[in-house]
């Protein structure tokens, strides 16, 4: 707990401008990396074949069912 309150007091302390310029350099490095991802995937040989994919939409669908009162 201690530990976390002097990261949170360190980047406080920091200049506004800093501030911003360190957020918006995390921003871009996510983004990039969202944006990279797949291409980065396509290279190393990393896509799913069609069945996996299928599989794994299968799984992460959502189910909903009715239920009366």
């Amino acid at each position: 707990m201690r530990e976390n309150k002097k990261k949170t007091g360190s980047y406080r302390n920091l200049s506004p401008r800093t501030r911003f310029l360190f957020g918006a350099g995390l921003m871009a490095y996510a983004t990039v990396g969202m944006w990279w991802s797949p291409k980065i995937e396509e290279a190393l040989g990393m896509v799913p074949s069609s069945e996996e994919q299928a599989e794994l939409d299968r799984k992460l669908s959502v189910k909903i069912s009715s239920v009366e009162r």
